[in-house]
């Protein structure tokens, strides 16, 4: 059986002038495409460290309805590893939803986006287990199957 397994990456690049108002229309395109589909799950989160308590919001969507919000606090790690955390629970709810072909994962740190699928030895190797045996069962569900990031 072959899987066609596909993640994009949608960075903004600060250094051009009207980069920000083309991202912003490709982000608009992006969530109004995810919002009017039943099949397609739009994961908005963001995380941040204040007094050494890191906080991570997910919202999972479909069709423009909040299907979940997850917030989570903890301390004593890094920014990276809640924003991981955040990809994680998202990528959780939103393969575990039935009849989703499509996963679109926004998010302000693409680092940790593209660290999520870097199978080489880091410090966060527990989430991309975890995320990575999520997808395989999301993936496996059907071949046309995609995740944007």
């Amino acid at each position: 059986m072959l899987f066609l397994v596909i993640f994009l990456f949608y960075p903004y690049i600060k250094y051009k002038n009207d980069n920000l108002k083309d991202h912003t229309n490709q982000l608009n395109d992006i969530t109004i495409m995810a919002l009017v589909n039943h099949s397609h799950a739009l994961i908005i989160l963001d995380a941040g460290i204040k007094n050494n308590v890191a906080t991570s919001i997910t919202h999972v969507h479909i069709c423009n309805k909040l299907i979940v919000k997850i917030v989570h606090h903890v301390v004593n790690i890094t920014s990276t590893e809640s924003e991981l955390f955040a990809i994680r629970c998202g990528i959780n709810q939103a393969t575990n939803l039935l009849e989703i072909l499509k996963i679109t994962v926004i998010t302000d740190s693409i680092h940790a986006a593209r660290l999520t699928f870097n199978s080489s030895v880091h410090f966060s190797q527990v989430h991309l287990a975890i995320i990575s045996k999520e997808l395989r069962k999301f993936f496996i569900t059907n071949n046309d199957n995609l995740i944007k990031f």
